[in-house]
């Protein structure tokens, strides 16, 4: 007889609590002061709780960088997930304005994400995750976008999705950088710079399919 492997087990309640009030301080810390301020001392004074317990659950401050970036990509891939009116749809850069609209309300609503994200801090562990998570939302966007239109076949070598978001956040980290926040103008150029690289792949003219499945 086979035996499966055991699924992962989920945090306690009482665990559970215990991350999501480290998460929530480093959160708030990181909106407020920048990757700077933060040390495991000063998430445990902000959680109010012991530095052994912050320790317990990540053992160093990128490990908990690493968690709040993942926090923000699931909302991004929420925000890609979200219903889009398939009829208001006539070209596919009406979808490309769509999906980048709602990253950069991400973005502007959350602090912590432009300083995880957009801010330059230099942390290898931090860029790595982003890329990664990058790499899957490129395959989810890859998936709306053919949800919508005919998309051709893509190259199999690069994420084109992937690497559009890439860039069009140099963008926004260049106004990041330079204003503290992303500006209108910049937001505007972020969305010029996505269309731009992903017109590289999809012609200009893209058949609408008949209804999104």
């Amino acid at each position: 007889m086979t035996t499966r492997p055991a699924a992962p087990r989920k945090p306690r309640a009482r665990s559970q609590a215990r991350i999501d009030a480290i998460l929530d301080a480093a959160r708030t810390l990181l909106a407020a002061e920048g990757v700077a301020s933060l040390s495991i001392y000063s998430v445990a004074e902000r959680a109010q709780i012991p530095p052994s317990s912050v320790y317990h659950f990540f053992a160093s401050v990128p490990a908990l960088l690493e968690a709040l970036t993942a926090d923000v990509h699931a909302a991004f891939r929420a925000a890609l997930q979200a219903p889009i009116d398939h009829a208001t749809l006539n070209h596919w850069r009406d979808l490309s304005r769509v999906v980048e609209q709602r990253m950069l309300s991400i973005y502007s609503k959350d602090a912590a994400a432009r300083q995880l994200i957009l801010a330059q801090h230099g942390l290898t562990e931090v860029m790595q995750a982003d890329r990664q998570h990058d790499l899957e939302l490129g395959d989810l966007m890859y998936e709306v976008f053919n949800r919508h239109f005919e998309v051709p076949a893509l190259p199999t070598d690069v994420a084109v999705f992937a690497l559009a978001l890439e860039l069009s956040d140099r963008v926004y980290a260049r106004s990041v950088q330079q204003h503290g926040q992303i500006t209108p103008r910049m937001e505007e150029e972020g969305m010029r710079v996505f269309d731009a690289y992903v017109g590289l792949y999809l012609p200009v003219f893209l058949p609408k399919r008949v209804a999104a499945p």
